[in-house]
């Protein structure tokens, strides 16, 4: 088991020693290395200017387009929607660009129109989008990896059920527990309970993808699918966290949730980087 776990460790290191040799991870990094260190500035700086906080988040999406038009490319060399896994790696980038389109709206709302934390918007239209278009793409993910819960053993199909029910129980303790019912704004009420439950989905769908197909995959391809997997658990919880802050009145322009996002930007564009294997020329 310990040579097990230093081996995908050691994969892991490779994978991205690989990644970075991509020109679109390195403009990738250098978007966001860019946003961390004006992040950090501003969380320490003692004459915090804020028109840098608005314009920081304004801009971090900026990883997500960048991340949304790389791997709308990649896809085209799998075939694009005539494949499986071409579809599922332009859902996956579609999702980035729901993100961003998200953010621009909320962007319009809060520093030209001036409205206070809009919720819901207009940029939930993108944001809650991108849940859906993660769902279907993690199903085609599990497609593409061979995963068939009907054909598993009892064990599996065990899993199957218990791993998203064990989710759901989850967003409704960390979120929904004790949640007071505004039925005066029924879309804000169909919001909360369906960001956290569709997001669970989606990592649920992720997680028996690699569970179930564990054995099936080869290495390369099961490294991937896990690169997919983390990058999916940090959405989840920025979009938590956003939930949270904001029900509780404690969302601010550059906090901790910002940063939450630029990362979890970041990993998805590059565990779609990594999906253009075989490709390995210039894309």
């Amino acid at each position: 088991m310990l040579l097990t776990i230093n081996s995908i460790l050691h994969y892991d290191e490779d994978m991205l020693k690989s990644i970075s040799k991509e020109w679109t991870a390195k403009i990738a990094f250098l978007i966001f290395i860019i946003h961390v260190i004006w992040w950090i500035t501003f969380q320490f700086s003692q004459t915090r200017s804020d028109f840098s906080v608005q314009l920081f988040g304004s801009t971090y999406g900026i990883l997500a387009a960048w991340g949304g038009i790389v791997g709308i490319t990649i896809a085209q060399k799998w075939g694009g929607f005539k494949s499986v896994l071409g579809r599922a790696i332009m859902l996956f980038s579609l999702g980035l660009l729901a993100q961003e389109f998200g953010q621009i709206a909320y962007t319009v709302y809060i520093y030209i129109l001036h409205v206070e934390i809009p919720y819901p918007s207009i940029g939930d239209i993108g944001y809650f989008g991108s849940v859906f278009l993660y769902i279907y793409a993690s199903i085609l993910l599990a497609k593409t990896a061979g995963v068939k819960i009907l054909r598993q053993s009892f064990k599996n199909k065990l899993q199957a059920i218990i791993i998203p029910l064990i989710m759901l129980a989850l967003s409704y303790i960390l979120f929904l527990q004790g949640y007071e019912f505004d039925y005066n704004n029924p879309l804000k009420i169909f919001l909360d309970f369906g960001y956290p439950m569709g997001q669970a989905i989606y990592l649920s769908i992720a997680i028996l993808t690699f569970i179930l197909s564990f054995k099936m995959l080869g290495g390369v391809m099961r490294n991937k699918v896990l690169f997919i997997l983390f990058a999916l658990f940090i959405q989840y919880l920025a979009d938590y966290t956003f939930l949270y802050q904001v029900s509780n009145g404690t969302w601010t322009t550059g906090g901790i949730n910002e940063l939450m996002y630029l990362i979890s930007y970041l990993f998805m564009t590059l565990s779609l980087i990594e999906m253009k294997s075989p490709f390995s020329k210039e894309i």
